[in-house]
């Protein structure tokens, strides 16, 4: 019933298959001589229509390169080969239905992206649920999502807890536990308990609807190499003609033309190359990256400079707790407990590394009072009837009115002071750690092609050499503004250039580079907005899967054009010299069609390249991407 219905919104399809049906029963009967004319006047009258669109065409400036199978049809046909002609008709009717199929496979991935985004939501209104148009769901909305529902809308979890699949959007194929107040982005598979969010973002400017967006976009774009071979094809054809037409004037058989053009096609050319972009795109989309344009695989094959962000990019883009120390008599957790259990009443982003460190440790934070936070320096409150204060060492020192000795820190390392009763007690170290897979990706990268690896970035020149050199990275741009990453990316030694980052900072020069590619995970809309490709998985390795997976599209795109290519002109050269009779040749044809999309389908499969790392890599200290205390 599907191939039916499938078959339906290709009418010439089907009429032709239903010529091909009562042709066939009608040679076993004694109305057999009417089979010629009824084959050859149907081959005619699609031919004639065919040439009627292709007129429109060129009229409007586009050259119809299906000029070719309109002529292989007539001649076909004059030359009695009705049945060659009748196969023709199938190839020139049946090529857009094989296309769409041929790219419907390739582009699986990116199109479960589209179908699977929600129409409805369920509200609670009053106690109520009711159900509304996803589009309706308003920040601050109460949302439940039901077991296997999608989730609409970004939003912070309301329930304890929650399990959600969100391996569509990132790759990643375990599911993400999320806690009471965690931000939950839309898009993802909810587990099997029903939870309760709160919107934060309405449905247009949710994760999820911006990814439909990208992928959108991705959809309809054309590379140049796409056009390439839609350029190639008129070439082709004359090619095709001059060769029908000499073995025509060489044999003084007409035959001959009709042999020699029922196997010459710029299907292969037409096809295949874009269902290699789309697989590629597809590809590229279970690696966690959304690339927003064919041309942008193309550009990325051909990469020889990539720039990166470091903030973000090539560190977590967050201060974690390194390491206690202590100068007094608590012991190191100690410390961390009393000092997370005054942080947990700051908004200061320090704060929240404070406490998750004591977390990490399992340590439970007590309850305190008399909490009293100085943005920007410090908190102080009582916990356990014991006055804690935690901040700035200029801070500690003016609350406790005695001396605070500096920490000892390394290259991009701060140090949050804690005293306990007016006296110091040590020092929560911080650092903004660098991502484990960020030294595999830059040697991955110089793999691929990739000649220059540059690290850009606003931080101190000592924190950005420090972590440039754990990182193999020689070229290193220190304490830039955006505008200097511009003009550094512009006059990059080699080109394409690619740049990475993350931030809203980030957005001019990723408008600027040949490529741009945003690590958008934590939803830096601005910067996804000016990039030519988002990273969906917290994850930079995907950068270099992202290279990979453009240079194996760019190959099987181009094989693919030179395998139709190829086999075309063998199956010509042997037409012309008499050995390919016009019927075998057209179902040869047919055969080259399926050969040369078989192989751009290949661009779509590969095993995953990016992900964690097999091994730990042992991280150097960066700079936190945070503004200190």
């Amino acid at each position: 019933m599907t191939t039916v219905k499938n078959l339906g919104r290709y009418p010439l399809v089907m009429a032709t298959v239903l010529v091909a049906a009562v042709a066939g029963v009608l040679s076993l009967t004694p109305w057999s001589p009417a089979v010629p004319w009824l084959v050859s006047a149907y081959a005619l009258a699609v031919a004639g229509w065919t040439g009627v669109g292709m007129l429109r065409d060129l009229l409007r400036g586009h050259a119809g390169i299906d000029i070719l199978a309109v002529t292989a049809v007539t001649a076909a046909v004059v030359v009695g080969e009705h049945w060659a002609a009748l196969v023709v008709v199938l190839m020139l009717t049946g090529g857009e239905a094989l296309e769409d199929y041929a790219a419907n496979r390739a582009r699986r991935d990116l199109s479960a992206l589209m179908s699977r985004a929600p129409a409805t939501a369920h509200v609670l209104d009053g106690g109520s649920l009711r159900d509304v148009r996803v589009d309706d769901v308003r920040p601050g909305d109460l949302v439940v999502v039901r077991p296997a529902e999608v989730v609409p809308v970004d939003g912070e979890l309301v329930s304890d807890r929650a399990d959600l699949d969100e391996s569509s959007l990132t790759g990643e194929p375990l599911p993400v536990e999320r806690q009471r107040g965690d931000e939950v982005p839309s898009g993802g598979i909810n587990g099997q308990q029903a939870v309760t969010l709160r919107a934060t973002r309405s449905a247009r400017d949710s994760q999820y609807q911006q990814i439909v967006a990208l992928v959108e976009q991705a959809t309809t774009s054309r590379s140049r190499t796409v056009r390439l071979a839609d350029r190639f094809a008129v070439p082709f054809t004359l090619v095709a003609l001059a060769i029908a037409g000499l073995a025509w004037w060489v044999s003084g058989d007409g035959t001959r033309f009709a042999e020699v053009l029922v196997v010459a096609t710029p299907c292969p050319l037409l096809i295949a190359a874009p269902v290699a972009f789309m697989g590629g795109m597809s590809r590229a989309a279970r690696e966690g990256v959304i690339v927003k344009s064919s041309e942008t695989l193309e550009r990325l094959d051909r990469a020889r400079t990539v720039a990166f962000d470091k903030t973000g990019t090539l560190t977590h883009g967050r201060p974690a707790l390194a390491r206690v120390e202590t100068t007094g008599s608590l012991g190191a957790d100690e410390v961390l407990r009393l000092a997370a259990s005054a942080e947990q009443y700051s908004s200061h982003v320090l704060a929240d590394a404070v406490v998750e460190g004591a977390r990490q440790r399992r340590l439970q934070p007590a309850e305190g009072t008399e909490a009293h936070e100085v943005p920007a320096h410090g908190v102080r409150a009582l916990v356990a009837g014991r006055e804690v204060v935690v901040g700035k060492r200029s801070y500690v020192a003016a609350e406790t009115r005695t001396a605070v000795e500096p920490a000892v820190l390394q290259p991009g390392e701060l140090a949050v002071h804690v005293a306990v009763d007016g006296v110091p007690v040590g020092a929560l170290v911080l650092r903004d750690e660098v991502r484990a897979e960020a030294a595999t990706t830059v040697s991955t990268l110089r793999s691929l092609g990739v000649d220059h690896v540059m690290m850009l970035t606003g931080d101190q020149r000592t924190t950005a050499e420090h972590v440039a050199a754990a990182l193999g990275i020689d070229d290193v741009r220190a304490e830039c503004l955006p505008l200097d990453k511009v003009e550094a990316v512009r006059d990059a030694p080699a080109r394409p250039v690619v740049m990475v980052g993350d931030g809203v900072n980030d957005a001019p020069v990723l408008a600027s580079a040949d490529v741009g590619i945003a690590m958008g995970a934590r939803g830096a809309t601005a910067a996804s907005d000016s990039a030519d490709a988002v990273v969906l998985r917290d994850d930079v390795s995907a950068v270099a899967a992202a290279v990979r997976v453009s240079k194996d599209t760019l190959r099987v795109a181009l094989q693919s054009i030179w395998v139709g290519i190829g086999l075309s002109v063998a199956l010509m050269l042997v037409a012309a010299l008499g050995y390919l009779p016009a019927l075998a040749g057209a179902w040869m044809q047919e055969g080259v069609d399926l050969v040369a999309i078989l192989w751009a389908l290949r661009a779509s499969r590969g095993a995953r390249l990016s992900g964690p790392p097999q091994t730990a890599y042992a991280p150097s200290p960066a700079e936190p991407a945070v503004a200190a205390r």
